[in-house]
């Protein structure tokens, strides 16, 4: 099961125990589900619990309310303020590594061995080379991200903007969109930053071919 899935199945695990009139909180509903889960090899039971975010947001949901847009704007604006960038100021790697990062959809399941480099299995929800045919719509389309969005030089001044929020957009989604189903990449240690640089060329490199 990818992470996409494997969260959207506990939201709404979470969701519905907490509603049952015989289960009186989240948390109640939370220790129903793990204790149906058993750790096994890197998959352990702490990825059950969310984070101060996904339980706003999880609440919200629960209620059928948005989170309301002053506190959204703040909580968005907290994270995008602790975004990472990175310290030698390069922010795209190799568009041709960025691609594999992109198709691969392995890590973090119980047979992985720990360390190995994850994938982030890009695919599953956004359409971004022209030559993949395969593709999930859960996200919105990235071909063309670059082209589209005016960066024929990443490292200008004119596109400054939209390399860094583009990176904290990989690095914790929940900086930009507070609610996203997205993983938080880089926050969440699912890819390391070398492997975001890459990912980061494979959107913004005009050399790539997601932007021809």
């Amino acid at each position: 099961m990818n992470l996409i899935v494997k969260a959207s199945v506990i939201t709404a695990a979470v969701t519905l125990l907490s509603s049952c009139s015989s289960l009186p909180s989240a948390q109640d509903g939370l220790a129903a589900i793990k204790s149906s889960f058993a750790e096994r090899g890197i998959a352990k039971l702490d990825r059950l619990d969310q984070t101060e975010i996904q339980k706003v947001c999880s609440e919200a949901n629960t209620t059928g309310q948005s989170v309301p847009k002053a506190d959204r704007e703040r909580l968005e604006k907290a994270l995008y303020d602790k975004i990472p960038y990175p310290a030698d100021g390069q922010y795209l790697g190799d568009w041709r590594e960025g691609e594999k990062v992109a198709q691969n959809g392995r890590g973090m399941q119980f047979s992985d061995v720990a360390g190995v480099p994850n994938g982030a299995n890009c695919y599953a929800c956004h359409q971004i080379s022209p030559s993949e045919i395969s593709y999930g719509n859960q996200g919105p389309s990235l071909l063309k991200y670059g082209s589209i969005r005016g960066v024929k030089d990443p490292a200008s001044k004119d596109s400054e903007a939209i390399v860094k929020y583009t990176w904290a957009r990989i690095w914790n989604t929940h900086s930009v969109n507070l609610c996203s189903n997205m993983p938080r990449f880089g926050d969440a240690g699912i890819l390391t930053p070398a492997q975001i640089k890459d990912v980061m060329a494979l959107l913004l490199s005009p050399e790539s071919p997601v932007n021809k």
